[in-house]
C-alpha cells in the first residue's frame, strides 16, 4: 500500500510520502483555521506546511517539480499562506487595526522585492555560465574569478520566500496578544532581510566577478586545442543516468596511444565522471562544437548511439568508430545506425558474427575485434568458493525501451529467483545489483525491484536471529565496526581529493582549477582499492547485500561472487571473463535450444525458466568443481566472445587506434592531392584562356600580377 502511494505521488521514500501528505493536508487546515477563525490552529497548520515544504526541497523531491507544473509552485504556496493570514486577521475583526495594514503592506513590498532578487540571482548564474565545461585543460588565457558563495545562489528563491517567517510569526503573535510592536518588528525584519539579500547580490554583477565572454573562452579552448593537438577522442552524449557508459572507458583512454581527449555534450554529466588524467571538454552547444578545430584528431570513439553524434560525425578528417558500452546479444548491440561509422569495434568473433546474422548493413571488413580492455580488473576463478558459503550475484538488466519480455528476468522470474537463492537447502549469500535504469520505462519492474530488496532485508534479519549464525556474527562484530570506521575515513578523503578546487565552487571555477595531478589521481586509485576491501569486510560473508549506485562497481561484485544469475546483456559477456559458473533466464520462454541458438553468450550457461527451478544446477557447480559440467565450454566461449588472452585487449585496442589513424592520414593526404590537382587544372585552363585575350592595356596595368597567377599553379 505504501509503495503504491509512493509511486503515485512520485516521491522516493516513506518519509517523503509523509511530508507530501502533511503538506497536502496542511494547506486546507490553514484555510479552515483562517475561516473559523483560530489563531493557534492556523499557527500549527502553517508551521507544518513550512516544515513539509522545506523537507521536500531538501530531498529534491520530484513532487515539487510536478506541483510547479500545475500552478502550485513555491511562490504560489507562500502567497496563499500570506493571503490566508490576511483573511485570518479580517475574521478576527482586526481589519481596521494598524497591524492589518502593516501586514498587507509588508507582503506587498516583500512580493515586490522577490522580482529583483530573482532577476539578480538568474543574471549572476547566466554570467557565470561558460560555453564549455572542462577538466584537465589549462584555461590560463582567460581570467575566471571565484564563484559567489554557494549560500547566496543555491536555492535562492526558496531562501528568499522563507524570509517571510518573521513577519508571519510577528503578526500571529500580535493578533493573539495585542502586542502590535511584535508585528512591526517582524515586518521590519522580513523587509530588511529581503532588501539585504537583494543588495548582497549586486556586487557579483561587476565585470571582475563575471566569467569572460563566450568568445574569449572559446578562443582560449581553441588555443589549447592547437597546442595539445589531440589525436584520439572519446565522444559521449547521454541522459543523467548514463554516466557509467563513459566512465567505463576512462581508464582505457588513459592508456590509449597518442594524445587522448574526452568530448562530452551534457554539463550535468561532467560532475559524474570518475577522476581521470585525460582532458575533458564538454561543449553543450552544437554550434560551438562544430566551430572548433578538431583537425588533429584522427580517431573518434563513440560509446552510445545518440542524436548528438551527428555534430562530430560530420567531420571528415577523422575516422569514426562505434565502441559501445557493452557487448551482448541484445538487438541494441546490432543497431542499424552503426552503418554511419567507419568501423565497429567488437570484443571478439561473436560480435562479428552477430552483425553478419543481423544483416543491418555493417560490412564485415569494417568490424575490428579489440577485446574488452575494461575487463582487466576481473579476477579468474580459483574453482572453489571464496568464503565458507558460496556467494551468488543476481544482476538483472532493465526492461528496455520496448518492454520485450525477454529483456529482463525481473518481471516474470525475479521473485522466483530470489526466493530460491535465499531459501537454498545449502546456504548461500546473495548480492543483488539491479541495473540503474530499472523502472525507467515500466513501473512494474521498479515495484518488483523494491520487493526483492525487502526480501533480502527480511532474509538478513532472519539469518541474524538464527542461532546457527550467532557465533560468526559475534566474532565478526569488532572487525566489521573497524571496517565501517575505515570506510568513513576513506570516503571523506576521496571526497576531498575528488572535489576540484574549494568547496562551493561552480562549474566555471572548477574548470579553472581542475588540472590533472598524477599524485592525486594515484592516491584516489589507491584509496578506492582500500575502500572496496573495507566495504566487503564491513559485513559478514554470510550476510546478503543489495548494491545500488556506482560503488562498489559491477566488476567488484564479480570478484566477490562465485557465480551469477543475469539476463541477456553485456553483464553476461563480461562475467564470462572470470571463468565462473553463471545462469541466464529465458524470460521470453523460447526454450533452451532456441534460446542458445539466438544468444551466443548463454551457450555455456545454466538456462533458467521463469520458475527458476534449474538454479540447483548452478549452485551445485559453484559448490563442487566435479559438478561443474560446463567449465570447458565456458573457456571456449570466453575466447569466442572476448578474443584471445594474448596479445592483451589493451594492446589490440591500441593497434586498432594506430591502424585507423593511419587510414585517416592516408585519406586526408589523398583528398589534399585530389583537391590540389583539381585546382591546378582549373587555374591552368583559366590561364590559357586568359593568355589569348591579354591586351597591352592589361599588361601595362598588371603584367606582374598576371605572370604570378600563371606561374603559381605550375609551382604548386
Amino acid at each position: 500500500m505504501i509503495s503504491t502511494a509512493i509511486r503515485l505521488v512520485r516521491v522516493g521514500s516513506a518519509s517523503e510520502l509523509a511530508a507530501a501528505v502533511l503538506m497536502g493536508l496542511g494547506y486546507p487546515c490553514v484555510m479552515l483555521a483562517a475561516l473559523i477563525p483560530n489563531l493557534w490552529f492556523f499557527a500549527a497548520a502553517g508551521a507544518v506546511t513550512y516544515v513539509a515544504d522545506w523537507y521536500l526541497h531538501q530531498k529534491k523531491s520530484y513532487l515539487i517539480n510536478r506541483l510547479s507544473k500545475v500552478r502550485a509552485g513555491l511562490p504560489i504556496r507562500f502567497l496563499l499562506r500570506q493571503l490566508l493570514l490576511i483573511l485570518l486577521l479580517a475574521r478576527e475583526n482586526l481589519a481596521e487595526q494598524p497591524v492589518f495594514y502593516a501586514a498587507v503592506a509588508c507582503f506587498l513590498l516583500f512580493y515586490g522585492l522577490q522580482a529583483p532578487q530573482g532577476a539578480l540571482a538568474t543574471l549572476i548564474r547566466l554570467r557565470r555560465t561558460m560555453p564549455v565545461v572542462t577538466r584537465n585543460i589549462d584555461l590560463h588565457a582567460v581570467r575566471i574569478p571565484d564563484a559567489p558563495p554557494r549560500a547566496l545562489l543555491n536555492r535562492s528563491a526558496e531562501k528568499m520566500l522563507h524570509l517571510d517567517i518573521p513577519a508571519v510569526a510577528g503578526v500571529i503573535i500580535a493578533a493573539a496578544t495585542g502586542a502590535n510592536t511584535v508585528a512591526y518588528a517582524g515586518v521590519a525584519a522580513t523587509l530588511a532581510l529581503g532588501l539585504l539579500y537583494t543588495l548582497v547580490l549586486v556586487p557579483y554583477l561587476r565585470r571582475g566577478r563575471r566569467v569572460p565572454a563566450a568568445g574569449a573562452v572559446l578562443k582560449a579552448v581553441g588555443t589549447w586545442l592547437g597546442e595539445y593537438q589531440p589525436t584520439v577522442a572519446l565522444y559521449f552524449s547521454g541522459s543523467d543516468d548514463s554516466a557509467y557508459q563513459v566512465n567505463m572507458w576512462l581508464e582505457t583512454m588513459e592508456q590509449a596511444d597518442g594524445r587522448p581527449i574526452v568530448i562530452m555534450r551534457e554539463r550535468n554529466l561532467v560532475k559524474k565522471l570518475n577522476p581521470t588524467s585525460v582532458p575533458v571538454l564538454c561543449v553543450p552547444g552544437g554550434q560551438h562544437l562544430m566551430a572548433m578545430d578538431f583537425s588533429s584528431i584522427r580517431v573518434t570513439l563513440y560509446a552510445a548511439n545518440v542524436g548528438k553524434n551527428i555534430h562530430m560525425l560530420r567531420v571528415p578528417t577523422m575516422k569514426h568508430v562505434f565502441i559501445g558500452h557493452g557487448d551482448s546479444d541484445k538487438l541494441a548491440s546490432v543497431n542499424p545506425f552503426s552503418k554511419v561509422y567507419d568501423e565497429v569495434w567488437t570484443a571478439g568473433q561473436a560480435g562479428r558474427d552477430r552483425y553478419a546474422l543481423a544483416d543491418v548493413g555493417v560490412r564485415d571488413e569494417d568490424i575490428v575485434e579489440v577485446g574488452r580492455p575494461q575487463l582487466a580488473p576481473i579476477t579468474t576463478w580459483t574453482g572453489t568458493p571464496k568464503n565458507p558459503i558460496p556467494t551468488i550475484l543476481y544482476a538483472p538488466t532493465w526492461e528496455g525501451w520496448d518492454n520485450n519480455p525477454g529483456n529482463t528476468s525481473l518481471l516474470l522470474a525475479g521473485e522466483n529467483i530470489m526466493k530460491r537463492l535465499l531459501n537454498a537447502p545449502s546456504p548461500v549469500r546473495v548480492i543483488y545489483k539491479p541495473h540503474p535504469f530499472t523502472g525507467l520505462v515500466n513501473k512494474k519492474a521498479k515495484a518488483v525491484d523494491e520487493r526483492l530488496q525487502k526480501m533480502v532485508a527480511a532474509a538478513n534479519a532472519a539469518r541474524a536471529a538464527d542461532p546457527r549464525w550467532a557465533k560468526e556474527i559475534a566474532a565478526a562484530q569488532a572487525s566489521q565496526s573497524a571496517a565501517r570506521a575505515e570506510l568513513t575515513r576513506i570516503e571523506a578523503r576521496i571526497a576531498e581529493l575528488c572535489r576540484p578546487g574549494r568547496k562551493g565552487g561552480d562549474e566555471a571555477e572548477e574548470s579553472r582549477v581542475s588540472l590533472a595531478d598524477p599524485h592525486r589521481l594515484a592516491e584516489i586509485k589507491r584509496l578506492r582499492a582500500q575502500w572496496n576491501d573495507a566495504y566487503w569486510r564491513s559485513f559478514g560473508w554470510w550476510e546478503h547485500r543489495v548494491v545500488t549506485g556506482p560503488e562498489p562497481k559491477l566488476y567488484d561484485c564479480f570478484n566477490e561472487s562465485d557465480g551469477m544469475v543475469s539476463d541477456i546483456s553485456s553483464v553476461v559477456s563480461d562475467f564470462i571473463a572470470s571463468g565462473k559458473p553463471y545462469a541466464v533466464t529465458d524470460s521470453a520462454e523460447l526454450g533452451v535450444d532456441e534460446f542458445k541458438r539466438q544468444n551466443t553468450a548463454v551457450r555455456a550457461a545454466v538456462i533458467l525458466s521463469n520458475s527458476a527451478a534449474e538454479l540447483d544446477e548452478l549452485l551445485a557447480a559453484v559448490a563442487d568443481p566435479a559438478a561443474d559440467l560446463l567449465a570447458a565450454e565456458r573457456r571456449r566461449l570466453k575466447r569466442y566472445l572476448l578474443g584471445p588472452d594474448e596479445p592483451t585487449s589493451m594492446e589490440r585496442f591500441n593497434a586498432a587506434v594506430r591502424a585507423l589513424a593511419t587510414k585517416a592520414e592516408a585519406r586526408n593526404r589523398g583528398v589534399a592531392q585530389r583537391l590540389g590537382g583539381q585546382r591546378i587544372g582549373e587555374l591552368d585552363a583559366e590561364a590559357t584562356a586568359g593568355a589569348d585575350v591579354v591586351t597591352d592595356t592589361v599588361a601595362e596595368k598588371g603584367a606582374e600580377e598576371t605572370t604570378e597567377e600563371a606561374a603559381a599553379p605550375v609551382a604548386t
